[in-house]
Parts: C-alpha cells; sequence; structure tokens
C-alpha cells in the first residue's frame, strides 16, 4: 500500500505557514477573528467525533449524556449574554442560520425585502443565494451613499408598497445601526416578520455597544460567530417571538438545514460567549474606538473613506473608495504582499461591476483589538496602509518595518488565562 505520510505532512505544513504567516501580518479582514486558547482546546475535544441531532434530552442517538448537558449549558450562558428568551446554538455557519430562517419563515414565491449587494448586503440575500434558491421575491431597500446603509425612510415606502413576508436587515458592510424603532410602524401595518442578520456585529450587540434588535422590533436574529463575536467557525439564531415561530424556526435549523451541529464548535461557542459576558463590553467599545480612530486618520492622510459625516462608523468596520490609488484588487494585492490583510470590496460606483474588481476596500477592526492594539498603534496602522498605496516603496521594505511592528502583539486579549498565545505554534512543536 502506498504510504501518503509525506502529503499529510504537506498539510500540516501548510498549516504552519498558515500561522507563521499571520503571525507576521495586520489582520483587518472584517469578517474574521482569533478564538481564545480556552475555546480552541473545545475543537480538540471528543465532541468533534459525535453526533447528536435533534435538542438536549430528545436525541436520535445514545451517548449524548454529556453532550446535552453541554448544549443545556451553551444555551443559558447564551441567554444572559443576549437578554433573550430563544436561543439556537446548532447552525454551523451564518449562512446556514440564514438558510433555517429562510425555510422557517418563507415560501417560494413569496416577498422579501433586503440590502442590495452594492449596498452591504450579504450573498445569502442575493438572487443567486440562499433567498434566490428559496425561490423568493427579492425587492432591494434605497440606500444611502452617505452611511453606506439603507435609507430608513425608502425602507418604510418599500414595505409598504410591497408588503413582503419578510424583512430582512443586516450587512456585510455594516458600518452604523438600522434605525428599526422608526421602522416599527411599517412592519406592523403589513404584518412582516422581522429577521435581523447580525453576522458582523454580534460581538458589538454582546458587548451592549450596539443596537439591540430584538429589542427595538425584530423577531429574529441570526448571525456567525466569528467575526466580532470572537469564537469559533459556527451560526447561532436568537428569538423574541411566539412559540409558534420559534419551534418553525427549530425546525429550520434540524431537520431543515442540517442534522448534526458540530458539538466541539458549540463547545467553543459557550466558551466564548462566557468570556463576552466578562470582557465583552470592554472589548466591543475599543474596537469600534479602534475603528474610528483608522478611519479618521486614513481620511486625514487623503484616503476617501465612507461616512465621514457620522464619525465614519459606529461598528468595527471601515469602507474607503480606492479608485485614487488604483482600485481596490490593486491595493488588496499590494497590501498584502506587504503584510496588511484586507479584502477589496463592492461600493456604491460599483452597481454593474466586476465583484473581483471593485473600487473599494473593507476594514476591520475587531481583530486587532482583540490581540491588544489600542489607538496609537491603530493610527500606525493607518500609516503603513498609506505608505503602501501611495508610495514606491518596496514591498519588503514595508513589510520588513510590519513585521517589527507585530512582534509587540502576540497574546489574545479579552478572555479568561493569564497568557493566551497567538499564534499556536505551540500546538505544531
Amino acid at each position: 500500500m502506498e504510504n501518503h505520510l509525506k502529503d499529510a505532512l504537506e498539510i500540516r505544513d501548510y498549516a504552519k505557514k498558515n500561522n507563521e504567516m499571520f503571525k507576521e501580518s495586520i489582520p483587518l479582514i472584517a469578517s474574521e477573528n482569533v478564538m481564545s486558547p480556552l475555546a480552541l482546546e473545545m475543537l480538540l475535544t471528543d465532541f468533534g467525533h459525535r453526533y447528536a441531532e435533534g435538542l438536549p434530552h430528545h436525541r436520535y442517538y445514545q451517548g449524548n449524556y454529556y453532550v446535552d448537558l453541554m448544549e443545556d449549558k451553551v444555551n443559558e450562558i447564551g441567554k444572559k449574554l443576549f437578554n433573550v428568551p430563544q436561543i439556537d446554538p446548532r447552525p454551523v455557519s451564518g449562512t446556514n442560520a440564514n438558510m433555517a430562517v429562510i425555510f422557517a419563515l418563507s415560501r417560494p414565491g413569496e416577498t422579501v425585502t433586503a440590502p442590495d449587494l452594492s449596498g452591504g448586503g450579504h450573498i445569502s440575500a442575493a438572487k443567486f443565494g440562499a433567498l434566490g434558491f428559496r425561490g423568493l421575491n427579492i425587492v432591494n431597500y434605497p440606500f444611502n451613499e452617505d452611511t453606506m446603509s439603507i435609507d430608513p425612510d425608502g425602507a418604510m415606502r418599500v414595505i409598504r408598497e410591497v408588503k413582503p413576508k419578510l424583512a430582512l436587515f443586516g450587512q456585510s458592510v455594516f458600518l452604523f445601526p438600522i434605525p428599526l424603532k422608526e421602522m416599527r410602524d411599517a412592519f406592523q401595518e403589513v404584518g412582516c416578520s422581522v429577521w435581523y442578520d447580525a453576522a458582523h456585529v454580534i460581538g458589538l450587540i454582546a458587548g451592549k455597544q450596539f443596537q439591540d434588535p430584538l429589542h427595538e422590533g425584530a423577531d429574529v436574529m441570526s448571525g456567525s460567530t466569528h467575526k466580532t463575536l470572537p469564537g469559533p467557525q459556527h451560526g447561532i439564531i436568537l428569538g423574541n417571538t411566539d412559540d409558534e415561530t420559534w419551534k418553525k424556526i427549530q425546525r429550520g435549523v434540524f431537520p431543515g438545514v442540517l442534522s448534526n451541529h458540530h458539538l466541539n464548535t458549540m463547545a467553543a461557542l459557550g466558551v466564548t460567549m462566557a468570556e463576552m459576558i466578562d470582557f465583552g463590553e470592554e472589548y466591543a467599545r475599543k474596537t469600534i474606538e479602534n475603528a474610528q480612530t483608522l478611519g479618521q486618520e486614513l481620511h486625514s492622510l487623503g484616503v476617501d473613506v465612507f461616512g465621514e459625516k457620522l464619525g465614519f462608523t459606529k461598528s468595527h468596520t471601515i469602507v474607503a473608495d480606492i479608485r485614487k490609488f488604483g482600485g481596490g484588487k490593486k491595493v488588496a494585492e499590494r497590501l498584502e504582499r506587504c503584510g496588511i490583510i484586507l479584502n477589496k470590496n463592492l461600493i456604491p460606483v460599483d452597481k454593474n461591476k466586476n465583484s473581483m474588481d471593485p473600487s473599494g476596500i473593507r476594514i476591520g477592526a475587531q481583530e486587532i483589538t482583540r490581540i491588544g492594539f489600542g489607538k496609537d498603534d491603530v493610527r500606525t496602522v493607518a500609516e503603513l496602509i498609506h505608505r503602501a498605496i501611495s508610495t514606491e516603496t518596496p514591498d519588503d521594505v514595508i513589510r520588513k518595518d510590519i513585521i517589527q511592528f507585530k512582534s509587540k502583539f502576540n497574546e489574545v486579549k479579552y478572555c479568561y488565562g493569564k497568557e493566551a498565545p497567538y499564534d499556536y505554534i505551540t500546538l505544531f512543536k
């Protein structure tokens, strides 16, 4: 039999090199974060080998005694963190959670209102995404370019006109809270369900530094758990609705869109939510402060950052029109070579442009905050970004400066334990 140990070790080597690359880079992807060592430990447990279809104490498998206790505890922690009566931590990703909500609250042919992609909407809400595959009629809200968000007056007008079965709010570019309270009258007039996709801002909501959708008019809130919430790649659904609607959502999760629900990542999510109860407010506040500082500093250096009139952002994210520096693709690739990791992004002028060559970039401050960056450090980041995109300084020269600067930040903060190594390289020794 042919021995493929060499191939296995090659994969292991890629993992080591990826760790080393991020250890020496400034991570600014708005949809990523790093877990605490205690949460990471959960991924290595026997939970990762097991099945647990259904709800706690009502399983289709034996051997779930401790799984049930763990899931009960995760539910308890999550309800406390978000101050909600209903929680389902079983979805295995944010889009998986979205699909469960779609199956529960809509039928093919019905109308859903949602943000447009060029206005920061998520691909699951697009015609070629989960909403489209469900066979739904998607109507987009009018867009406010100053805030990179929906126009609330226009959104209410659309809701009253088309009378959707489901009104979806939430974006991949999420700079400012959505005025749900102001739109309540429109929701009640047409009798639609209100769904808030909090994937990007759920950690800020948990830290009580953003809006509180489930107490402002939303019936259900979905999200991924690895962006501003610094947990595993998993999903979650939270509710503040009637029992019958909640039962539909739980059936949408199982057997609707999954069977087993990745028990090790659920355990890691529980640990992360417990840490957020204890550390989340400070972490979320500093994340927003760092994002606002980064937006202001880039703006002062001549970068066209959106949201200037409103302080650039009230979340972890800023977005910039980077056309005068060569466009999103060119800038993102240049920054990656220098050791700054962010992503190119569509902006309003890109209505009919290829998403692989957009005019903007998106930057997130949550991961650098998690590893200890403060306002002065963020100003340095802005200077490094500007230097890379506006000068002919060789990549390796800037990269050397970034490696030296980043070497000061090698611990995960806002979590349990005094020592929390950021690079996890010790796992491979």
